[in-house]
């Protein structure tokens, strides 16, 4: 396992924001998670599971806890002949869904562009275009805060929009079971040709980011309502609401913490007072 100390998180997120974890270890094999954990208890802090780093905001303070990275050495995944599928936390969805593609199996197209980890994916039901985890998943391999392994069936992991039992329980996931059903290999690869051509047109990748900023809101799109309320390209220092899809907020250099949490505060008071709606954020903005 490594073990770094007043790591720079920003270093390890997407958004490219944050100040020092106290520790940011990074275990390597699935014993070693155990290990972090146990770690953090006797250290008496707290911690927080990261993937990718994607959809979290830390803050310019950083974390005083031990930051555990869940990725490097636990990427595996095995195929079986049936279509079912295991895999392990750390593997990227981009890597799965090439993989998946590659053996021909259809149902994970969706996700080949999102910017995470299935470790991730699973703890917040992550979808897009249509589809989500809870779609083709089966179950899910977890460890409890009391260092139990369960495996818990899909009905019992209580997969909702963007939710599930896992943050409310705080489970770690360590693998997720999954079925595929068998499709053409060409246009299961064209499918993820021709939604990775759709994002690059239309979110703003050239930014960093920490994906879609808020949930969306029933019966609305956060971003056309952040948009009608005037609020496209509204910005405090670097962080802005991107002029080219209102659902997001980026970093244009040099953003804070406190800069993004205050735009994303900003949109909401604008969106409340014009709409009557309430949005959520769907990042993780973490102390």
């Amino acid at each position: 396992m490594i073990q770094l100390e007043q790591e720079l998180l920003s270093c390890h997120t997407t958004f490219r924001i944050g100040g020092a974890a106290t520790y940011y270890l990074i275990p390597e094999k699935e014993e070693e998670i155990t290990e972090a954990v146990a770690f953090a208890k006797k250290k008496k802090l707290p911690f927080y599971i990261l993937g990718k780093g994607s959809n979290v905001l830390f803050s310019d303070n950083g974390y005083s806890g031990v930051v555990i990275e869940i990725g490097k050495g636990l990427e595996g995944m095995e195929i079986h002949p049936d279509g079912i599928v295991e895999a392990q936390a750390g593997i990227a969805l981009s890597a799965m869904a090439a993989q998946l593609a590659e053996a021909g199996l259809t149902g994970f197209e969706f996700a080949g562009g999102i910017p995470g980890t299935l470790g991730g994916a699973i703890t917040m039901n992550a979808g897009a275009y249509g589809g989500e985890i809870k779609d083709c998943i089966q179950s899910a391999t977890v460890l409890t805060s009391e260092g139990r392994i369960l495996t818990l069936k899909k009905e019992e992991l209580a997969l909702g929009y963007r939710t599930s039992v896992i943050p409310e329980e705080k489970y770690i996931v360590l693998s997720g079971c999954f079925s595929f059903e068998k499709g053409e290999k060409e246009e299961i690869l064209a499918t993820m040709k021709e939604l990775g051509k759709r994002r690059r047109e239309k979110q703003p990748l050239e930014y960093p980011s920490a994906g879609s900023t808020f949930k969306r809101p029933e019966g609305h799109f956060a971003g056309k309502l952040i948009e009608d309320a005037g609020l496209r390209g509204y910005r405090v220092g670097d962080a802005q609401v991107s002029e080219k899809h209102c659902g997001f907020v980026v970093n244009r250099g040099e953003a804070t913490a406190a800069e993004v949490r205050q735009v994303i505060a900003d949109v909401q008071t604008k969106v409340k007072e014009t709409f009557g709606v309430e949005l959520e954020p769907e990042i993780r903005l973490v102390e």
